[in-house]
């Protein structure tokens, strides 16, 4: 796991503004400062998926702009919707780590068509915020049992203390 900076006020304000702010152009300023800790064996770079109601709502995918940036810089394949929330789940503000985890319980899958793609390769999985872990770990679970050969996770902010249980 890799994070770019501490989740402080300023990295909060930054994704909080890219998220519900609507400013996607903060994507392309976070992703500068994320590609520096690209893995030099990373092969396909995969945003954390949205479930789909949510992805409407809000009109993009913080994480696949995020990772569209990233691949773009380093020149990886890039894989938008190689994973897919297969439920929608409620917001994780809030919940401590392991009600985060029970909530994200097989809410994760490969979509098909790109199980071939995935088998085999060294995954960068790209997220905005970790903060417990569950949702990574969700994603890497689900990449893995697709034959993922290993995953990364790179995200722009960790949370130093994830409050809750």
């Amino acid at each position: 796991m890799r994070a770019a900076v501490e989740y402080g006020a300023v990295a909060r304000a930054t994704v909080l503004k890219l998220k519900y702010g609507g400013r996607i152009a903060h994507a392309a300023t976070v992703a500068r400062l994320m590609q520096r800790l690209v893995p030099c064996d990373a092969q396909i770079a995969v945003p954390v998926p949205l479930h789909r109601g949510r992805l409407w709502s809000r009109g993009y995918n913080q994480s696949g702009l995020i990772a569209a940036e990233i691949a773009r810089l380093s020149g990886l394949p890039h894989l938008p919707d190689a994973l897919a929330r297969t439920r929608a789940t409620p917001p994780l503000e809030g919940l401590g780590a392991a009600r985060r985890r029970r909530v994200l319980d097989g809410a994760f899958a490969v979509a098909p068509r790109h199980a071939t793609t995935i088998a085999g390769r060294q995954i960068l999985l790209i997220d905005d915020v970790h903060t417990s872990g569950a949702t990574a770990e969700g994603c890497t679970r689900a990449l893995l049992a697709a034959g993922a050969a290993g995953v990364t996770i790179l995200c722009w902010a960790r949370v130093a203390a994830p409050s809750g249980d």
